[in-house]
């Protein structure tokens, strides 16, 4: 007998019935966090075989309001972060100040050519050398971007030597007295590319949200960085300050 009533024949899909009634106990029995029974339970709860369950689940997958990770279960997510984008935004900093733990990984650090795009950006000549530094940013020990940062290397010939991992910001003003304000914000929502969806845990065919950003010197309003940050779209929500 199933725990759960879904009724047949009455033009609703059974799928939607048991995402709804999902949604109602992710919201009064669940905390974010909390694994779900696993699928064999909740279909037997609900009398119905597991594709049906799996395609329930994978509407509240899609909503943000569960997450799948693999070989261990179904997860209850968090709220979307509210992560605000202003002239001095810092991201360690700033999750920091809201008491989230925010972790820094270097995935990749190399010099190379700039390419048209990035030298545009950063005011420099087309093949002119500039550091490329990808970082993949944690949040509670969940994925929520990966970030890659291009530096003109002339102006910071020696960072990839010195710079060994967190708030890369925080490094260049400690370390060069480089404080950044960003002026150029291009938000776009894209499919993820290359490793992006195995960094951010999450499947090829749903949206990141894409940032382009430009930040210059204060000193001197010269560009000394083009990032490129490509956010789970499911666990950040972009508030754009004048």
């Amino acid at each position: 007998m199933s725990l759960y009533a879904v009724i047949r024949e009455n033009g609703e899909a059974l799928y939607a019935q048991i995402a709804r009634q999902l949604e109602r106990d992710v919201a009064s029995l669940y905390a974010p966090g909390d694994c779900l029974p696993s699928e064999n339970d909740l279909a037997m709860r609900f009398g119905v075989n597991r594709h049906t369950l799996r395609r329930a689940i994978d509407e509240l997958v899609d909503a943000g309001l569960l997450e799948r990770r693999h070989g261990r279960g179904v997860f209850v997510l968090d709220s979307q972060i509210d992560y605000q984008i202003g002239a001095g935004t810092r991201f360690t900093e700033n999750l920091a100040a809201m008491g989230v733990l925010a972790f820094n990984r270097i995935l990749r650090k190399q010099t190379l050519p700039a390419i048209k795009g990035v030298a545009e950006r950063l005011q420099i000549n087309e093949g002119k050398a500039v550091h490329w530094i990808e970082t993949l940013r944690t949040v509670d020990e969940r994925p929520m971007c990966v970030i890659s940062h291009f530096i003109p290397a002339e102006r910071f010939s020696d960072l990839l030597d010195r710079y060994q991992g967190g708030s890369l910001h925080e490094f260049l003003a400690s370390s060069y007295g480089c404080q950044l304000r960003r002026t150029e914000s291009l938000v776009t929502a894209v499919l993820p590319q290359g490793d992006d969806a195995r960094y951010l845990g999450m499947p090829q065919n749903r949206p990141v949200l894409r940032v382009k950003s430009v930040n210059v010197d204060e000193r001197d309003g010269v560009p000394v960085e083009y990032a490129i940050t490509r956010f789970r779209a499911d666990r950040i929500q972009l508030r754009i300050n004048p």
